[in-house]
């Protein structure tokens, strides 16, 4: 059965992530830094610096949210970025970020990153972070993301994963499991946000099951990188 943050709402996992983010798109940012600790920022960097080497011109955010990876991507000195996303709460305080901060070489755009609105081959890199999971069909999602890449483009996804190690396996499921869900729900007002959050980590096909996924959907020099003992992992990979 599909993970989708309400499992008796008869709508799709699409309808009810993008209302989801709608409804937690006024704290988000807040959250984000206070539930990861602030960690989430140097996982960003990491991901941005792994594209370094193929100096991208034009990027492509998928799942923007309120555009953070984005803007680290300004780094790479780009000469534009396009951030999409299903969720016009979150792009909504994006642009108040990019408007507050002065950035104009970001664009942020409404649409669905299973059915992208731009030609093949248009983009020199792709990113995504925290945001596969929410993918209604995964493999549908990667294979868009593989056909606006240029041919030798780069992806770099960030994504939660599991830990495996103890006592890190069992200190990462108490508090992803019995602390965040409550936090969430107190400071975002959302029954089901955050404690769709670490099912849908627990579901997600992570580590090599996920490397295998990038291969069927035309990847090639699939790579993962695993940070926090396995918390979070950087995959990136080659058109």
């Amino acid at each position: 059965m599909q993970v989708k943050p309400d499992i008796l709402s008869p709508e799709s996992k699409k309808v009810q992530i993008e209302k989801m983010f709608d409804s937690i798109s006024p704290k988000y940012d807040l959250l984000n830094r206070t539930l990861s600790l602030g960690i989430d920022t140097i996982w960003r960097k990491k991901t941005i610096e792994a594209l370094r080497p193929i100096h991208p011109k034009k990027i492509l955010d998928v799942a923007s949210g309120t555009a953070d990876l984005a803007i680290e991507a300004l780094k790479l000195n780009p000469d534009s970025i396009i951030g999409i996303d299903i969720s016009e709460g979150m792009l909504a305080k994006g642009r108040e970020k990019l408007k507050r901060k002065g950035i104009e070489k970001i664009t942020l755009v409404k649409g669905d990153s299973e059915n992208l609105q731009y030609v093949d081959n248009e983009f020199d890199a792709v990113t995504v972070a925290f945001g596969v999971r929410n993918f209604e069909n995964l493999k549908k999602g990667l294979k868009e993301m593989n056909r606006v890449l240029r041919v030798g483009g780069m992806i770099g996804i960030l994504e939660f994963s599991k830990p495996t190690a103890f006592p890190i396996k069992q200190v990462y499921n108490f508090y992803f499991k019995k602390i965040l869900p409550g936090m969430g729900k107190t400071f975002s007002k959302n029954n089901n946000a955050y404690t769709y959050l670490p099912q849908s980590v627990s579901e997600f096909p992570d580590g090599i099951m996920f490397l295998d996924i990038l291969k069927q959907c035309g990847y090639q020099n699939c790579k993962q990188k695993r940070f926090m003992f396995g918390i979070c992992t950087l995959y990136t990979a080659n058109k």
